[in-house]
C-alpha cells in the first residue's frame, strides 16, 4: 500500500532531545513528499510554534498541513488558508483562571506571536516558552487582558493539585483535558472535539475529496 499521507507528532517523534529534525528524518521526508505524499505536522503547539518546523521541511512547496492546538485549527501551508478552526469559549477562561489560582498553577495562553502568563517567571511557562521559541508577557489581571479569539489555554504545574482541577473542569464545561506528566504537568485545555486524533478522519477525508477534484 502506498502512502499517501504522513501525520507527525513533533516533540520525540519528528525531533529529537533537542528538539531538532535529525539528517536522516529530513531526508526521508523530503524523499517522501517529492514523492507525492503530503505532510501533516500535528502538536498541541500553537501554530507559531510549529511553522520553522514546516519551512525546514518546505511544506509551503509541497502543500503540507499544519495541525495546531491539538487539533484545534488546521492550516493549509501552501496557500496559508485555514480550513479548520475550532475557539476556546470566552466563559470558560475566567472558570479555568480562578480554579488554577486556586490549586497554586499558573495558567497561560496564546496572543500573537507571544505567550501570556500569569507568573512569566514561572518554570513551567518558561519551558513552553523554550519549545515554541516563543516570548513570554506577564498577564497581571489574565482575565480581563486576555484577547480572544483564542484555540487554548495550558494550566501548568505539578501533577498533584492538577488531578482535582481536571475533574471539576470535566464536570462544569465538558471540556477536554491531557496532562504530560514528564518533565512537568501541562494541562492543555480546549474545545472537546479538537483533540488531535478525533479530528484526523474528518480531516483525511477533506484532503482526500479536495484531491479527487
Amino acid at each position: 500500500m502506498a502512502y499517501k499521507m504522513i501525520v507527525l507528532d513533533l516533540d520525540g517523534t519528528l525531533t529529537n532531545e533537542k528538539k531538532e529534525i535529525t539528517a536522516k528524518t529530513y531526508n526521508s521526508l523530503m524523499q517522501a513528499q517529492q514523492q507525492g505524499v503530503k505532510i501533516v505536522l500535528a502538536s498541541g503547539r500553537p501554530t507559531y510554534g510549529i511553522v520553522p518546523l514546516a519551512r525546514q521541511l518546505h511544506l509551503s512547496e509541497y502543500d503540507g498541513y499544519i495541525l495546531a492546538y491539538n487539533g484545534g485549527k488546521i492550516v493549509s501551508c501552501g496557500s496559508g488558508a485555514t480550513i479548520f478552526n475550532q475557539e476556546l469559549s470566552p466563559e470558560l477562561v475566567p472558570y479555568l483562571h480562578d480554579e488554577a489560582k486556586r490549586a497554586g498553577l499558573q495558567i497561560l495562553t496564546y496572543q500573537g506571536d507571544g505567550i501570556a502568563a500569569t507568573r512569566a517567571r514561572d518554570k513551567y511557562v518558561l519551558h513552553e516558552a523554550f519549545i515554541n521559541k516563543m516570548p513570554v508577557v506577564e498577564y497581571t489581571d489574565f482575565k480581563t487582558q486576555v484577547e480572544y479569539p483564542i484555540n487554548k489555554c495550558l494550566i501548568v504545574g505539578t501533577r498533584s493539585p492538577c488531578m482535582p482541577l481536571r475533574c471539576d473542569c470535566r464536570r462544569a464545561f465538558a471540556v477536554a483535558l491531557w496532562f504530560i506528566v514528564q518533565p512537568a504537568s501541562f494541562w492543555s485545555v480546549c474545545p472537546p472535539a479538537s483533540k488531535s486524533r478525533s479530528r484526523l478522519p474528518a480531516f483525511s477525508e477533506s484532503w482526500a475529496s479536495s484531491a479527487r477534484r
